[in-house]
């Protein structure tokens, strides 16, 4: 199993498969792009299937998602998600994406095992959108959306991050968009990811801010399910059934709960999100490393997982990777 010292055991695996992305949201990277990870570094198909496998059938991972970058431009992905579903025991597949392609990939991904996604979407507005991502393609990931519902990639969740002085008057509106659609809304606090560092903790909208904002037209009560390791705190929206989530990974830390592990496109195994340190399967799988050896190494490099990721120390330091390159 994935165990560190602290008794955690890891059971969710994401998987990121590409660092690129084809929009350029303003708290993630700067307009102009990055600079992209080489075609010689990336895993190719074969490698990160291998390394899906070592952690199913090796390691306890039961939950695998695929992120990015943009995990939809990955030409592989849909090749890549069957194999991991032919996996026994079969995981639980999820992927997380910005929507754009998704209408035309819904269906072949659900045939090829995929369970349900999560769509980032933080604006129904088409000049904020533009404002936000740097790009015209609101009507896209809508449509990815309706398509990801009719091929039955329940329940469709959208992940939206508010920000101040441009969408976060929008908070209500996206909840009552997201119950007359049928979506599960959850506002995600933003993080210290950004590739310009520009994250700064007295400007970003709090988990308590979008309870106040949300207050103003809805009435929340505590969801009985059980939360578990879930990112998430949920809300009954108006007694339900729909219910709206928080994720509140800077002034409300789950990490005691935490049961995630991270793959980077590169090859890298990372065991927080906020982890200065990695640890190199790529190498080792290229020099001919068994999988015993791989399980080995991967055990070594969660066992080594911090009790906190350390926001509120005076000493932390924003990961030298941004979450494009980390994947989600």
């Amino acid at each position: 199993m994935l165990r560190d010292r602290f008794g955690r055991q890891a059971t969710d695996l994401r998987v990121s498969l590409t660092d690129r992305c084809n929009l350029r949201c303003q708290y993630c990277m700067p307009a102009e792009g990055l600079a992209w990870l080489p075609a010689d570094e990336t895993l190719s198909d074969v490698e990160i299937i291998r390394l899906i496998r070592v952690a199913v059938t090796r390691l306890g991972v039961e939950d695998v998602r695929f992120t990015g970058g943009e995990p939809m431009i990955r030409p592989g992905l849909v090749d890549i998600v069957a194999s991991t579903a032919a996996l026994q025991p079969r995981p639980r597949i999820a992927i997380t994406t910005n929507g754009l392609g998704l209408e035309k990939k819904a269906a072949a991904l659900r045939d090829a095992g995929l369970d349900r996604v999560n769509v980032s979407l933080d604006t129904l507005r088409h000049d904020r959108f533009v404002e936000i991502t740097r790009r015209d393609r609101l009507d896209d990931v809508l449509a990815g959306l309706r398509a990801a519902a009719d091929a039955g990639l329940t329940p469709v969740k959208v992940n939206a991050v508010l920000l101040r002085d441009i969408n976060d008057d929008e908070a209500p509106d996206l909840v009552a968009w997201a119950v007359e659609h049928g979506y599960e809304l959850r506002f995600i606090e933003q993080m210290p990811l950004d590739a310009q560092h520009s994250w700064r903790r007295d400007t970003m909208i709090t988990a308590d801010e979008i309870f106040e904002r949300l207050a103003a037209r809805f009435v929340l009560t505590p969801s009985e399910e059980q939360r578990g390791s879930a990112p998430a705190e949920k809300f009954l929206v108006d007694g339900g059934p729909a219910t709206v989530g928080v994720i509140a990974s800077v002034t409300r830390p789950f990490c005691g709960d935490c049961d995630r592990v991270r793959l980077t496109a590169d090859g890298q195994i990372r065991n927080c999100l906020f982890a200065r340190e990695e640890s190199d399967l790529r190498t080792a799988m290229r020099d001919g490393a068994s999988d015993d050896e791989l399980v080995r190494r991967w055990q070594a490099a969660v066992e080594t997982k911090r009790a906190g990721h350390g926001i509120d120390d005076p000493s932390f330091l924003q990961p030298t990777r941004p979450m494009s390159a980390i994947g989600g």
